[in-house]
């Protein structure tokens, strides 16, 4: 069953689209991220399903019930904010205990609840302690407390790791997929980080200018992006991109064999290269010059000079002189093709 569905949702801001056309479903239990780019809508889109903006056009389904025209308090959704919005003069407890005491929840079953979040969250120890006492990995628990505690049907968090450090988020991101699995509630977690989008979605859904441009599986927009830009915006380093023209039914460079029937705007192709789909070895099918070599630890990232472009390699565990002429394959059934007037996909093969 979904818990959400979004239908058509525009939405302007001075003769500005913001939003342009978003459709959405948001399966019940399921944690969907909201990826795009600063600027792109995602923001926007939240504070509609929530209530705190309007759509200029659209429908807002919650539970089967038409929402768009509910108020904020009738909707049964959490927002978590990116800067935690706790109440600065209030103790954790208070700061958990105040959407329970709007919603006029006996205070026996107030303390009860608060309890059991807490321990959930680790918070038991900080109870009576204010938010500036706190460090930011423990204000972020108390925001998302402070939404779980309402057992709203629908979570959404915006940006909730943008101000932590990055083991801090790493850790966050653990713990945020822990509490949506262990409370079994449909969250749409908003970032531009697609690391985040890797790491903690059942699906992903990608806007940019205020289109959703794929919906998927973090491994379908990695593997199957729909066009150049979600192949580009999903995984690091990204994508290598050449242009090739077809002569006599293969591309140059790479010499792929184009199949017969495949048609493109125009006779030349985008060919997307995975870094890590490119092994450097001796008896390698190309050759190419070595730019830079970057230490990342438990591999290393090469920048090639290929044929008058620079690509990227990173299945290395050892470092590639500068200005070192080296060989390389490339593993062909990991290749993707964009159209180089559309920018969409071109299938070759079913794979």
């Amino acid at each position: 069953m979904a818990g959400l569905v979004l239908k058509d949702i525009s939405k302007s801001y001075g003769g500005v689209k913001v939003l342009d056309g978003v459709s959405l479903t948001l399966e019940d239990g399921e944690l969907m991220v909201l990826l795009g780019p600063s600027g792109c809508g995602k923001s926007t889109l939240l504070r509609i399903i929530a209530g705190l903006e309007d759509p200029d056009s659209g429908e807002i389904i919650i539970n089967n019930r038409r929402a768009d025209n509910l108020r904020p308090s009738k909707r049964d959704v959490a927002l978590v904010f990116q800067n935690y919005a706790l109440y600065p003069h209030m103790s954790v407890e208070k700061n958990l205990a105040f959407p329970l005491k709007v919603a006029h929840m006996p205070r026996k079953e107030r303390w009860d609840r608060i309890a059991e979040v807490a321990n959930m969250l680790g918070l038991t120890d900080y109870l009576n302690m204010r938010p500036a006492q706190l460090s930011g990995g423990q204000r972020q628990r108390v925001a998302l407390g402070r939404a779980v505690v309402r057992e709203p049907s629908i979570f959404l968090l915006d940006e909730p790791l943008s101000n932590l450090d990055a083991d801090l988020r790493s850790r966050m991101r653990k713990e945020i997929v822990r509490i949506q699995r262990s409370v079994e509630r449909p969250m749409i977690h908003v970032t531009h980080d697609q690391t985040e989008a890797l790491t903690m979605a059942d699906r992903i859904a990608l806007l940019v200018d205020g289109k959703i441009l794929q919906v998927g599986t973090p491994e379908e927009l990695y593997t199957h992006p729909t066009n150049r830009f979600v192949a580009e915006f999903i995984g690091q380093p990204k994508i290598n991109l050449i242009d090739a023209i077809l002569e006599n039914g293969y591309t140059v460079p790479l010499h792929i064999q184009w199949p017969p029937g495949v048609e493109l705007s125009d006779f030349t192709v985008m060919i997307g290269i995975r870094p890590d789909a490119i092994e450097i070895a001796d008896n390698g099918e190309f050759s190419a010059e070595v730019l830079s070599c970057e230490y990342m630890g438990d591999h290393y990232v090469a920048t090639l000079s290929f044929e008058g472009r620079s690509i990227s390699a990173t299945r290395m565990t050892r470092p590639l002189p500068t200005g070192k002429k080296v060989r390389f394959s490339v593993d062909k059934s990991t290749l993707l093709f964009f159209d180089s007037l559309t920018q969409n996909r071109v299938v070759l093969h079913s794979r």
